[in-house]
């Protein structure tokens, strides 16, 4: 699979008193490069509406390497780490790179789908299993078995 990059700004209201990018804004770009991907591959926040499904995350957390300034330039990665083999859970890791090589955070998640009617966790529909299977893997991807 080809590597997945979302190229990001660095807002002056992403900035906090410090004049670095707020804690919040990572987790915020993480969840606009996931999206992104989905959509990209028509898995649309419209079909998941229409088929009553949706993502959920049950834990996310964010390791901070080098602070990320005002005219940094910025872009998010995307890869899948590990996944039941119905990608009813699975485990994201995002880089946060900036100005070409520098990792800057690395977010890690860790989610579900859940049917909306039912608010219930559920094996997504076949669609999920075609978009997931674009997902770049991680160099050590393992299926949960």
């Amino acid at each position: 699979m080809e590597p997945f990059f979302t190229k990001v700004q660095v807002r002056w209201s992403d900035l906090d008193p410090n004049v670095h990018l707020r804690h919040s804004v990572y987790y915020d770009w993480g969840a606009l490069c996931r999206i992104e991907f989905l959509h990209l591959h028509g898995l649309t926040a419209g079909l998941m509406r229409q088929l009553h499904f949706g993502p959920i995350l049950f834990r996310e957390e964010c390791v901070f390497r080098k602070e990320i300034h005002l005219g940094d330039d910025v872009r998010v990665g995307l890869k899948l780490l590990k996944s039941r083999r119905d990608y009813s859970r699975w485990t994201m890791q995002h880089d946060i790179v900036k100005n070409g090589d520098t990792i800057s955070a690395i977010l890690t998640v860790d989610g579900a789908w859940i049917d909306t009617g039912l608010r219930k966790l559920a094996v997504p529909p076949a669609k999920v299993a075609e978009v997931f299977s674009h997902l770049p893997l991680d160099g050590a991807f393992q299926w949960l078995d």
